[in-house]
């Protein structure tokens, strides 16, 4: 574990003292799971979000097939891409 010490200002401090309090943990434990908490949903709302654009358009039919589109890529001599 690392160790980490950040400044808080006094109406802070007095939040996560009540929270802790609540939860009946030390304050340090409260931070560690406040920010698992928070930095886990952030993860999950941008994965979900990325998540649900896949197919989005695929029952477009007035979109150009992806072949079509954008060429066929193809590696050259030296292993590098290249398009038609």
């Amino acid at each position: 574990m690392k160790r980490l010490q950040p400044y808080i200002d006094e109406p802070l401090w007095a939040m996560l003292e009540r929270r802790a309090a609540r939860d009946g943990i030390g304050l340090s434990e409260s931070v560690r799971r406040i920010l698992v908490q928070k930095l886990e949903s952030d993860f999950d709302a941008r994965e979900n979000a990325m998540l649900g654009i896949i197919g989005l358009w695929k029952d477009r039919d007035d979109l150009p097939d992806t072949d079509t589109s954008a060429g066929h890529v193809h590696q050259s001599s030296h292993g590098s891409p290249n398009l038609d």
